[in-house]
């Protein structure tokens, strides 16, 4: 009887043990087995909002309905481009820390265009080595002690190896010139063969010949969200000449290209099928067709739209099915910018202008020349940049205090400018509009004078050829969070792009980026 009844309470309490943990590992949530990080370039809410009646169930409405919706999302720096904006998505800081300020830059040393993928060490390969600090990327490989599996892959190659950082296994991205996909070194001794088959078969080399572009339905072409002036022209676009594979990459086309190799990359390198987090990085492109101006390809742009929105429907569906929606987490912002329309402002009447930035460098010169005898005062100017002889000004014992004053006194009682900084003024200034500059500002990267041209004006430079028209515009965008159990809601609160890292990092248990202090979004 008691030895029964001794029995009985053992197994009860063995069992209520059991029990309990069980009812806990039911509870347990765990970590997202792969984490897709979708950036698509130059997508803007106006268009996504505005091109609603085109899309199918499973692509934009399955994420706006179904995911967590940032609306107001924002860069917290100026000036905005994709190689300085993906690198801030992947790092969680502005370029002032990460030192990505643009696709290129000035080499302060020889004085020449530096692309943002340059490996210095090894010349002609590409690589992240510019990027200046970790990306979310590199900690979940020192978090898995390597064994997460990191791809990356975008139709261009800045946005491959920027997106992918330091440690991935490899990016890939569309080569200008033979319509492949390629890798580095820096990843990849060489391709892999299933890439190998995939460029012999499904890349746009395999297909140029026989492809055109037209709308995917008759809806796509005729729907119009734009200003209405006269009849829109149905389009159909071929690829030839030397610049048919650059054409291609900024059509609509190239997404179901990035979706193809997604799915593919997937499948043969096994993302995603154990507990251990890899993750994928995907840039669609939302950009104007070849970037030209809206008004001359508005019936492109919402055709890019309806593929976008098909192509997320496909990636998602195929990876859900294949992994199962409770294990996959999808990421998807925008790029933040786009690309800048010329206008004919004096036609009718809105003030505008020229101004010469190379003209400019070359007065200033000769105003230091008037003040402290001849001498080469500015070694050159690039982009809105006017970049000192600090070896000059040392050696007649001028401070970069003064000259930099001087210079801004100076250029700021020109036509056409809106506002002057010092690189100083950058480095020690703390209200909100400088400090956003400052932010998208890198004291190795860029000059010692950086010139504001007013709104409505072209800034050219005669030696280099540049030319763009200045806009201070805003582009709304969202940041989408679904699948792996978020919860559906819209939040209006305005959010900073750098806030995107630490929540991945949070909700995959990893440390955030080693430049990183902004908080999670949740």
């Amino acid at each position: 009887m008691h030895k029964n009844k001794y029995l009985y309470i053992t197994l009860f309490s063995v069992l209520g043990f059991n029990t309990e943990v069980l009812s806990a590992q039911d509870t347990i949530k765990y970590a997202p087995r792969l984490v897709v990080n979708i950036t698509i370039d130059q997508l803007r809410s106006d268009y996504l909002e505005a091109f609603t009646p085109l899309y199918g169930k499973g692509g934009f409405k399955r994420l706006l309905n179904e995911g967590l919706v940032y609306d107001n999302a924002s860069y917290p720096f100026i000036t905005i481009n994709r190689a300085s904006a993906i690198s801030s998505i992947f790092t969680g800081v502005s370029p002032y820390y990460h030192s990505v300020v643009g696709e290129k830059w000035l080499d302060k040393e020889t004085l020449r265009s530096v692309l943002c993928t340059e490996d210095k060490r090894k010349p002609g390969q590409d690589s992240p080595v510019q990027m200046q600090v970790s990306s979310i990327c590199d900690e979940l490989k020192v978090a898995t002690d390597g064994q997460s599996k990191i791809f990356a892959i975008a139709p261009q190659k800045d946005a491959a190896i920027l997106s992918a950082g330091h440690a991935a296994d490899a990016a890939f991205w569309l080569d200008d010139f033979s319509g492949q996909w390629n890798t580095s070194e820096y990843y990849l001794k060489s391709l892999p063969s299933w890439l190998l088959y995939i460029n012999e078969l499904q890349s746009p080399k395999a297909k140029i010949q026989s492809q055109f572009w037209e709308p995917v339905f008759a809806l796509a072409g005729t729907f119009n969200y734009y200003q209405h002036v006269g009849d829109q022209k149905p389009f159909k676009h071929v690829f030839k000449d030397e610049r048919k594979f650059i054409e291609y990459k900024a059509s609509g086309l190239v997404n179901t290209d990035v979706t193809d190799l997604a799915t593919q990359c997937v499948t043969n390198n096994a993302l995603g099928y154990d507990r251990v987090t890899d993750m994928l990085c995907l840039t669609y492109y939302a950009g104007t067709y070849d970037h030209k101006p809206v008004s001359e390809c508005q019936m492109e742009l919402q055709d890019t739209y309806v593929r976008i929105d098909r192509e997320l429907s496909r990636l998602i569906t195929a990876l859900e099915q294949r992994l199962g929606a409770e294990h996959i987490m999808f990421v998807l912002t925008s790029t933040g910018y786009s690309d800048v329309e010329s206008a004919d402002y004096e036609k009718y009447h809105i003030p505008s202008g020229v101004f010469y930035i190379n003209r400019t460098a070359n007065l200033l010169n000769m105003y230091f020349g008037a003040i402290w005898g001849q001498g080469q005062y500015v070694e050159t100017c690039f982009s809105n940049e006017i970049y000192l002889n600090h070896k000059l000004l040392e050696s007649k014992r001028i401070s970069l205090t003064d000259a930099t004053q001087r210079a801004q006194e100076f250029i700021s009682q020109m036509s056409g400018v809106r506002n002057v900084y010092t690189s100083l003024q950058l480095l020690s200034g703390n209200n909100l509009q400088i400090s956003k500059i400052r932010n998208g500002f890198n004291p190795e990267r860029n000059g010692d004078i950086l010139i504001e041209v007013s709104p409505g004006w072209q800034l050219q430079n005669e030696n280099t050829k540049e030319d763009y028209l200045s806009r201070a515009s805003f582009v709304q965008f969202p940041i989408i969070i679904y699948g792996a159990g978020t919860k559906a809601e819209r939040i209006k609160t305005p959010v900073t792009i750098d806030r995107i890292a630490p929540t991945i990092a949070k909700t995959i248990r990893i440390r955030a980026p080693n430049a990183c202090s902004s908080e999670p979004l949740f």
